[in-house]
């Protein structure tokens, strides 16, 4: 190839690959395959390693360069002071805020901008003539560390301004950040390295970014949002909207939530309902920052020290903090599993008191290294159950012992057991007392039978007093039952009554669920469900035929065989019947026609936004089967954080295991197939 044609087809490729990225990290939109974008940056390799001269500053291929031989990152002064942002934490320090800040404006109009407030790490990037030139942290504001190879490694961030033409200077400031299962995936390489986990996505994303080799920085999957413009040459822009509509336009990510206000109270408001969004997101916010619009307002509003008149953030209460974990205790479930879990020294996270926090199982916490007495980090988000991250990076004096699983169940002292090939130890004792009221509360739960009013305390109640001891003695009880029982009133009882009589009118793979087979968790409940159609075909089916359905296997069709053919089991199943249960439904419908047509998925661990039910229903909607065990015929799994044996399976079977972001990229990938 000619030199002409050479530098043509560089030319071509560089924006080829810019336009990928741009697609795939900015728009969520990828138009290639992974393969089809690594023989595009394999192509431009080979003629810039022939021809050195073709190398430009833009190119994708210099987004990875050489580890720093300097201890430290060299200092370099911002073209113009990045501020730090006054704090309202409540809806009374703001409305102070915007009361000075409307009396300043005077009597002209104005507008705010409202924009989440993303728990990253503040940068400046400088653009001369179009070209990313030079990237830097914050710092103190005056002056910050110069990261500009790291930067390059950020694929979210253009190297090239998308228009031209370009002003000839242009500071864009951003927050750079780890999406949250990126944050969960680069603990857990911590923890394998034998390093201590971050304490949360801003310290990640920090120590991400502050890697003296950039290659490690390529690793890590930050992301930016690009917030606004500091110093500019050649850019006229009359509002700080329109800064994020130019921005937009360059090719920068600018967050969707972004909204345009006329009055404090619309931005106030605002600012509440996307602290109730806070645990949907993917992505770990600490308030709403809220801006005057106008960049000559901003002007003439000026700063007092180092903070604007113009801006403040309204903070949200922290998702993190570090307590003592004073006791690991155990809980044993309704299928007889251990479940370890921390109790606490009360620590206020996410604006909640938080005592009691989510161990997974033995094998977690040894992986972690978390012991009784360790000051750990606890993390919070909406109304998830906290979760222990890990050990704190510093303890108060000597450690305790490694914590073990103990021999004996807590509760009836029969030795546990651990099956091969799972996380989990379980107590194998059916009448242990402990197992039935686990049993009963999961019966009433909002995933089961939905009976609203009867939370745990009512469930625990009932059974001291003898009233419950098997599901379908809530169908038994009756007002007079429940009267003498402390704060029950006569409406109130009526109530709790009324919703037990509800939950009749549940489809059956709910009632099936509900009854607590071993392994028949809700996605296993409406495979077999839809297979069989009815109870009676269920009980009566054996394990052969029931290890055909697709996604079952042989283990579970052995387990639900078994449940069935237990006698105490079968009374509850009559007796559920005849109080007037669902124990009947439709079969299951052929598959609709979606990208993933054909494919076979298993999901596993804790999906950030998702519940198991909307996850499953998200699969459907795409084409794709959701069974509930890993065989050699399961194609994906989904995996979110922890995952434990499913995901164990899968690599030792060879399926692929993708997270969330690799299913939007299969699903806009994927050819359709026709419907079944």
């Amino acid at each position: 190839m000619g030199g002409d044609q050479a530098s043509q087809r560089a030319s071509e490729l560089r924006r080829a690959v810019a336009e990928a990225d741009h697609r795939y990290y900015i728009l969520d939109q990828p138009t290639l395959s992974d393969g089809e974008y690594d023989d595009l940056m394999r192509e431009l390799r080979e003629l810039e390693t022939a021809d050195p001269g073709l190398v430009t500053p833009d190119s994708p291929t210099q987004r990875v360069g050489v580890a720093r031989a300097s201890a430290g990152f060299a200092e370099v002064e911002h073209l113009q002071p990045m501020l730090s942002l006054a704090n309202a934490r409540n809806d009374a320090e703001f409305e102070a805020w915007s009361e000075r800040a409307v009396r300043l404006i005077g009597e002209e109009p104005y507008q705010l901008v409202t924009e989440p407030k993303v728990d990253g790490l503040a940068i400046s990037l400088v653009y001369e003539d179009g070209v990313f030139v030079r990237g830097a942290t914050r710092g103190n504001g005056i002056a910050g560390e110069d990261v500009t190879a790291n930067l390059r490694t950020v694929r979210a961030i253009p190297l090239r301004l998308a228009r031209e033409p370009a002003p000839p200077v242009v500071e864009v400031r951003g927050e750079v950040y780890l999406p949250l299962e990126g944050f969960a995936r680069v603990n857990e390489e911590q923890i394998a390295a034998g390093a201590k986990p971050f304490m949360n996505p801003r310290n990640s994303a920090a120590g991400s970014l502050r890697q003296k080799n950039p290659a490690v920085t390529a690793r890590r999957p930050l992301r930016i949002w690009a917030y606004g413009i500091g110093h500019s040459e050649g850019l006229e822009l009359a509002t700080h909207w329109d800064a994020l509509a130019w921005l937009r336009d360059q090719g920068f990510p600018v967050s969707p939530d972004a909204e345009l206000h006329d009055d404090p109270a619309s931005a106030l408001a605002f600012c509440r309902a996307f602290e109730e969004r806070r645990a949907t997101l993917t992505y770990d916010v600490d308030g709403v920052v809220v801006k005057v619009s106008s960049l000559e307002q901003q002007r003439r509003l000026g700063s007092v020290g180092r903070d604007p008149r113009w801006a403040v953030a309204f903070k949200f209460a922290p998702t993190t903090a570090i307590t003592k974990l004073e006791k690991i205790g155990l809980n044993v479930g309704r299928t007889g599993a251990l479940n370890p879990y921390a109790i606490l020294e009360p620590v206020v996270v996410g604006g909640v008191t938080v005592s009691l926090a989510t161990l997974h199982n033995e094998d977690d916490i040894r992986r972690k290294d978390i012991r009784e007495g360790d000051r750990v980090i606890i993390q919070r988000a909406g109304d998830v159950i906290p979760q222990v991250v890990g050990p704190a990076p510093e303890q108060d004096g000597r450690r305790g012992r490694a914590w073990r699983m103990p021999d004996r169940c807590p509760v009836c002292s029969t030795p546990v057991v651990r099956n091969e090939g799972e996380a989990r130890h379980y107590c194998p004792n059916r009448a242990c007392p402990s197992r039935g009221y686990e049993g009963l509360k999961h019966f009433v739960s909002r995933g089961a039978m939905d009976i609203d009013g009867v939370g745990e305390k009512l469930v625990a109640r009932l059974v001291e007093l003898e009233l419950v001891s098997r599901p379908q003695d809530f169908y038994r009880l009756s007002v007079d039952d429940l009267l003498p029982l402390d704060g029950f009133q006569e409406t109130l009882a009526e109530n709790v009554i009324r919703s037990i009589e509800k939950s009749k009118s549940r489809p059956f793979d709910r009632v099936l669920f509900a009854l607590g087979i071993p392994h028949v968790g809700g996605i296993n409940a409406e495979v077999l469900a839809g297979a069989f159609g009815s109870v009676d075909a269920l009980r009566h089916a054996t394990s052969e035929e029931i290890a055909a359905v697709e996604g079952i296997g042989p283990v579970i069709a052995e387990t639900v065989s078994a449940w069935f053919l237990d006698e105490e089991h079968a009374a509850i199943v009559d007796a559920l019947a005849e109080a007037g249960l669902q124990m009947s439904g439709p079969k299951r419908a052929p598959a609709p026609a979606g990208p993933l047509a054909g494919k076979t998925f298993v999901v596993t661990g804790t999906l950030e936004g998702h519940t198991r039910d909307s996850i499953a229903a998200h699969l459907a909607g795409l084409g794709a089967k959701v069974t509930g065990s890993v065989s050699a015929s399961t194609d994906y799994v989904l995996a979110g954080e922890g995952g434990g044996s499913k995901r164990s399976k899968a690599e030792e079977l060879g399926v692929p295991v993708i997270d969330l972001a690799g299913l939007e990229r299969l699903a806009a990938t994927a050819e359709p197939a026709p419907a079944s």
